[in-house]
């Protein structure tokens, strides 16, 4: 899908993200890779598209294969994001950090950049002892919005769903859902598909972040190695 003329990008909007201006929701799938079913670490690549299928952009990791095969889904990663042009829209940068405990020093943060270089949020993992949460941040690091997650993670035969919230929480307005692709899929690999839900007028960096929150919340809760399941 062509990006809308540049005309019609209101001020503030970086370049390479006027088409998101005119959505209101995403799919993000996976890509899938014929070593994971030996149980070996590969660089993740998705494709996100839009409500009707067509392909809107493409995120391709960057990282070496000792990163990948050391720490797993816990990983520090770069992704960058590309326009059906080629040109990169947007950079995801996750710093190394242990995703097992919820001590402040180790919790999890990404930095949005867009165009590269240029940070436009943060997606940064909240504390809680039971709760998956996670709270969007502007380029000035004010949160913004507040992402939660389900109790229990049971992804078997339906969808798991994580709730985009005002800072209060008293107004929903959009959702991440990892979507159930059927067993063998489920079962066999790492290849996840997401639906990404928010409002038609939300700010294009805030959709932005919101993109680059659904792959944090892969890594974070459904990037698993094959034969440890954590759900």
């Amino acid at each position: 899908m062509p990006a809308p003329p540049p005309d019609l990008r209101p001020t503030g909007c970086p370049p390479g993200l006027e088409y998101l201006i005119h959505v209101d929701q995403l799919l993000v799938h996976q890509t899938f890779h014929l070593a994971e079913l030996l149980g070996w670490e590969v660089r993740n690549s998705y494709i996100v598209k839009n409500s009707i299928g067509q392909q809107v952009f493409l995120a391709e990791e960057e990282n070496n294969c000792c990163t990948l095969q050391c720490f797993g889904p816990s990983r520090p990663f770069t992704f960058h994001i590309q326009d059906n042009l080629g040109q990169e829209v947007l950079t995801l940068m996750r710093p190394l950090a242990c995703s097992y405990c919820c001590f402040p020093c180790c919790l999890q943060d990404l930095e949005v950049q867009s165009p590269p270089g240029i940070p436009i949020g943060y997606v940064v993992q909240e504390c809680h002892p039971f709760l998956p949460k996670l709270t969007m941040l502007n380029e000035r690091r004010q949160p913004q919005l507040r992402i939660k997650g389900p109790l229990f993670f049971c992804s078997c035969c339906r969808d798991v769903t994580f709730e985009v919230k005002t800072l209060d929480d008293s107004m929903l307005i959009g959702h991440i859902s990892k979507q159930w692709s059927g067993f063998l899929r489920e079962a066999y690999t790492d290849a996840d598909h997401f639906g990404i839900v928010f409002p038609m007028d939300l700010d294009v960096k805030m959709k932005a972040v919101l993109l680059g929150a659904c792959f944090l919340i892969d890594f974070l809760y459904f990037e698993e190695r094959k034969g440890d399941k954590k759900h």
